[in-house]
């Protein structure tokens, strides 16, 4: 792997680190509290899950120059992986499988600026 490329990759990693902390403190502000950060299940990492008033919620981060340019990086794939690891984690949970549940997808742009949607996935 070249210099750049591992440079580039540093930087993107830092940068997503960064968007799920700017998303963690606007939940946070919004009333819910932090569960896990990148918790790892058998389909594949959740980049946040937070407590609200009255479900958990799955987030998946994205973070691009726009929002509408992070929203198109969610793939059908990576929806199967979240559905796949929420299942996993909700085991855990004292209700299981009955916990009321919705899933997030977080956008940041390059301002720093959120845009959450909620129920992102399709499930209400």
């Amino acid at each position: 792997m070249t210099r750049a490329r591992q440079h580039r990759g540093s930087r993107a990693h830092l940068a997503g680190e960064a968007a799920e902390e700017i998303v963690a403190r606007h939940y946070e502000n919004h009333g819910y509290t932090v569960a896990a950060r990148r918790w790892r299940g058998l389909g594949g990492e959740i980049d946040l899950i937070l407590r609200g008033p009255e479900e958990l919620v799955f987030v998946e981060v994205k973070q691009s120059s726009s929002s509408n340019a992070a929203a198109l990086r969610i793939t059908p794939r990576q929806v199967e992986r979240i559905y796949a690891s929420a299942g996993q984690f909700l085991e855990t949970e004292p209700q299981g499988q009955l916990t009321p549940v919705r899933f997030d997808a977080a956008l940041v742009d390059g301002t720093g600026a959120v845009e959450v949607i909620e129920n992102a996935f399709g499930l209400d």
